[in-house]
Parts: structure tokens; sequence; C-alpha cells
């Protein structure tokens, strides 16, 4: 039985389905139809090497798909979500979440799953914003200026993301040279064309292979010779003063529980050895970024490793999973300084702002990132740019899937016409 519908913003129908992701696995679908005729739809993306505290993403389990069907996902919003929603105001986003947030009953999302609950969640902020006839940025920002993102480009691959010797898992280049946010895609473009040359010249055209995210993997040994190919690739572009590096460790990834240590290279590493080597890293090259340099449960080594590596940015990602009571204790340490936002990290809209939005009042600055296995809803693209978050990790400039954030961020800096961006003169935000 349908809820009265007082006005336009109610929601009028909640579908779902099941369609696939980047990387050909499964993933979710939701679409939002208000009372007057505002559509909104969302695809959830989901992530290779995931933190242990995210929230839980509902899989089939089976043959079907290897086990990864959603379809239970799917039922959980077509049969249980969708009735207790449809005649809700769907500018109520906080509380719209919380009654799915409430019909779950988990902390971690793990009976309706976090996949479910954040297609809505998204569908309906976008179903809102069209029936306020509002671009998706304005509607969540309701600022009177914004800032441009700046980008940071997965460019070369090791770790979970390769098949290579080399332990880190992202190798990015960040513009901070540029003028404005089309101009930066196109110097990080440039550079990805330069770099493939490199790569290809020196270890052969069956090198040039990509990864999940569009980054090169090919067969370096070392973090010296991987960040030497990065330098030539820069080189050749022309932008040696323009672009500079981050980087994501991963360092869960190859973190022994058993001997709490870390294997890098075949070695056996300590905490204290692992920070040399990434003070090593920053004093030769132009490193201002680090994410995940440590294992997610060291609260201590990333108080530390803030501490040693002064000026550079230490991101949070699979410590605080964008999540608020994980972020708090991060923040009361001093255990990083700024914080990676993947919203299906945990599960709605709402708590995702309330995670940057609390990393910005402590002084932490916000990534507002993809995940590995993605799919081509751009909708990150509007909320880095609704947060005035001034960063933004979603790949390589190659595959649809993340050259659709970069081209909806292309077309909102062409809508604003005046916004400042954030690579100009940039500064780590602390």
């Amino acid at each position: 039985m349908l809820k009265n519908m007082d006005n336009s913003f109610d929601i009028y129908e909640i579908k779902a389905r099941q369609v696939l992701d980047s990387r050909g696995n499964p993933t979710i679908e939701a679409e939002v139809l208000t009372a007057g005729r505002g559509y909104g739809h969302a695809i959830v993306p989901s992530g290779a090497s995931t933190g242990t505290f995210e929230a839980v993403e509902l899989r089939d389990l089976g043959k079907k798909y290897g086990g990864k069907g959603v379809l239970n996902a799917v039922g959980n919003v077509n049969e249980i979500i969708a009735p207790e929603l449809i005649g809700e105001d769907s500018r109520n986003q906080r509380l719209i979440d919380n009654i799915m947030i409430n019909l779950d009953g988990t902390e971690n999302k793990a009976n309706l799953g976090a996949n479910a609950i954040l297609a809505v969640s998204m569908a309906v902020a976008r179903a809102a914003a069209d029936t306020s006839s509002l671009p998706l940025y304005k509607y969540l920002g309701g600022c009177n200026s914004y800032i441009m993102p700046v980008p940071m480009m997965n460019v070369l691959n090791g770790g979970k993301h390769a098949g290579n010797a080399l332990d880190f898992q992202e190798f990015m280049i960040m513009p901070i040279g540029a003028d404005s946010f089309s101009d930066a895609v196109r110097m990080c473009a440039e550079t990805y064309q330069s770099l493939k040359k490199v790569i290809s010249e020196k270890y052969g055209k069956d090198a040039v292979n990509i990864g999940d995210e569009g980054g090169f993997a090919p067969p370096v040994k070392t973090i010296d010779e991987a960040f030497s190919v990065l330098l030539e690739g820069v080189k050749r572009a022309g932008y040696e003063n323009e672009i500079v590096f981050t980087l994501d460790s991963a360092a869960s990834e190859f973190y022994d529980e058993k001997t709490n240590s870390y294997v890098v290279l075949g070695e056996s590493l300590s905490t204290d050895k692992l920070i040399e080597i990434y003070k090593d890293m920053v004093s030769k090259y132009p490193i201002v970024s680090i994410e995940d340099p440590l294992f997610e449960g060291d609260f201590e080594g990333f108080k530390e490793i803030t501490k040693e590596l002064k000026g550079i940015q230490i991101i949070g990602d699979d410590i605080f999973v964008t999540n608020t009571n994980r972020l708090k204790k991060g923040i009361e340490m001093n255990a990083a300084n700024a914080l990676l936002l993947k919203v299906n990290q945990i599960g709605t809209i709402s708590e995702s702002i309330d995670a940057a939005n609390l990393a910005s009042r402590n002084g932490y600055g916000v990534i507002v990132s993809h995940r590995s296995g993605e799919t081509e809803d751009s909708i990150i693209s509007d909320l880095t740019v609704a947060l005035n978050s001034g960063q933004i990790k979603t790949g390589a400039p190659a595959r649809g899937e993340r050259t659709a954030k970069y081209n909806q961020l292309i077309r909102i800096e062409e809508e604003l016409q005046i916004s400042k961006y954030a690579g100009k003169n940039f500064k780590i935000p602390f």
C-alpha cells in the first residue's frame, strides 16, 4: 500500500538490478523516481585490497559468477528497503539513510548489505537533486563557491594491482602546476603517454599492459626503479617542476601478523625500519603524500610516521574506512593527517559526509576516492566538488570507468565558469 505523497519530492518508486563492474564482477544498480518525476540512479563499486573494518558487501556465494552475485542484495532493495521508503521525502537524506541503517540492524550493514544500502542512498540523492533541477554537486554542497580538486592519478602499479615484484600498490602523479582542472587532466594524460613510451623502450611492448585502475604494471623490481621510470616519464612530458608523486602502499597487504613485520622485497622489516624506508624515499623523490604506509590496525605506528614525516600528507584508508568512530580515534592520537573517503566503505551518503566534515573540522585533509572495481557512475566527482575537498583519487587517465570521473569534473568546471583549482600553489591542508 502506497503512502500519501504530499509533494513532488516524495519517493514514488525504487528498484534495483544486478549489473557488472569494471572487473566483470556483478554489482548492484538502483533507480529512484520521485512523484515530481525526478530520477536518480547509482551503481556501487567494489574494492580489491579491502579494509577489515569496512561495511559488508553482500555477495550471494553459490556457483553463479563464482559466488560473487548480488541478487540477494538486489532482493533486499526491492523487497525490504523500497516498501519502507516509498512516500518519504527524498530531500531527507539523513532520515532515509537512518531508516535503512535501522532496517539492517548491524554495525557493519551485514544483513541488508552495504552495497544494497549505498545504491539506494546515492540514487535518492540524485533523484532529489533532479527534482530540484540542480546539479548533484550543488544539491549536496550548497556553496557559493567551489574548488576543483587536484587529481591523484595512478599510473604505475604493484601489490594486488599487478603481477610484478613491487610490494607498494600504487605510484601516482599529482599535477600541482596546472592552472585549472582541465589543464591538470591534459598534463597527466600527456605524462601517461610519455610514461608508456618509457616503459615500452625499457621493458618491451608487453610491459605496457594496464591494471584494474589503468596504471601500467611493468616488471619493476625495486622502489628506486619504479621512481626512476616515473621521473623519466614526467621529464619527457616536460613537467619536472609541475608534477609531484603520491604513493599508496596498501601496507596491510604485505604485513605479517604472526611476526608483526612487513615483508618488502623479500625482506622482513619492523615498523621502524619501514618508516626509515619512507623517510629515505621522501628525501630522494618529490613525494607529497603517502596512503596506508602501515598496517590497518597500527594507530601507534601511524602516529609515529605522521610525526616523523612532517610536511607529508599521511592518508588513512584501511585504518579509518570512512568510519567516524575510527577517525575520531586517529584524530585523538594524531595518527595520520588525512582521510581517504570511499562511500562504499561506510555505506551511505550521509555517513560519508559526516566523516569528511569530521576530518575537515580537525584539520585533516580529505581525498575522495574510487575503488579498483569501478563503474561508469561518476558520483564521486560531484561529491568531491560538493565537499570542496580539493583532492580526488580515481585512477589513470585511461579506462572508461576512470575517465568518466575526470570527464564529469571537466563538465562541472565548465559549468562553474569561475572556480579555483586546488593544485595551484598546492599546500598539504594541515
